[in-house]
């Protein structure tokens, strides 16, 4: 069996994820960054995006965080995020109007403040329809 490490997916509302993994993949700001049991520690940052968990028995599972921080220590991985929800509750659908709403309030523009609340929306809806991305393809 693979080694693996304690796993906690925590967002404001509630611990979404608690489990022994081989793995996680996250969107941190550098780009995608794996992590296996005996990684260094690190604390880093998180854009909105998909995190990848490869369970002890080697099932993958996809969750969606708004962003946050990553931990990683010997003996346990924690993410920490406003928003964290599993990707097959994710609704694509309104995933899409609301980028589509977004793009309009970016062309609509009327203050810095309004570009930077449309852009900040962007961000997140592009997390979410790439979870959604990746749990398909893993289907």
């Amino acid at each position: 069996m693979a080694n693996c490490v304690h796993c906690d997916i925590v967002s404001v509302k509630e611990a979404i994820y608690s489990g022994s993994v081989q793995m996680i993949i996250a969107h941190g700001r550098a780009g995608d960054i794996g992590v296996l049991a005996g990684h260094a520690p690190l604390l880093t940052q998180l854009k909105p995006g998909p995190v990848r968990v490869i369970k002890e028995n080697g099932e993958e599972e996809v969750f969606y965080v708004s962003g946050g921080i990553l931990e990683v220590q010997p003996r346990v991985f924690t993410i920490l995020a406003d928003t964290a929800i599993r990707a097959e509750n994710i609704d694509e659908a309104a995933a899409i109007e609301a980028r589509t709403a977004a793009l309009a309030a970016l062309q609509n523009q009327k203050s810095e403040m309004d570009t930077a609340a449309a852009l900040a929306t962007l961000a997140e809806i592009a997390g979410q329809i790439r979870t959604i991305q990746q749990m398909k393809n893993r289907a």
